[in-house]
């Protein structure tokens, strides 16, 4: 499917996480709908959520304006309280991103 207007510039992340599948305990995967969580969305909650990062700043560490960044950081809240409320899989993967070097 092709999007419409610009093409999105790659955000930049921190760091890839260690892991990247998530699920509620207990329940096999295969009865289990997924969630997923592009790599963007995941660095918008880290910087945002996790290391406390005012918005501003989070986007200027990721490159991106400030709209982006909200638009991104709403995005991942609704997913993770979709999965966390309904007992859904949360899969990280995809986007558009670059990895930056020497961040936190």
């Amino acid at each position: 499917m092709r999007r419409r207007g610009r093409p999105k510039c790659p955000r930049r992340i921190g760091k890839l996480p260690q892991s990247t599948f998530f699920k509620p305990a207990g329940i096999p995967t295969k009865r289990l709908e997924v969630v997923v969580l592009s790599f963007e969305e995941l660095e918008a909650l880290r910087l945002v959520d996790l290391l406390g990062l005012e918005q501003e700043e989070a986007a200027s560490r990721m490159g991106i304006a400030r709209k982006s960044l909200w638009l991104e950081l709403k995005k991942a809240r609704k997913k993770v309280a979709e999965a966390l409320t309904q007992g859904k899989c949360v899969e990280i993967e995809g986007g558009v991103y670059e990895v930056a070097d020497g961040e936190d």
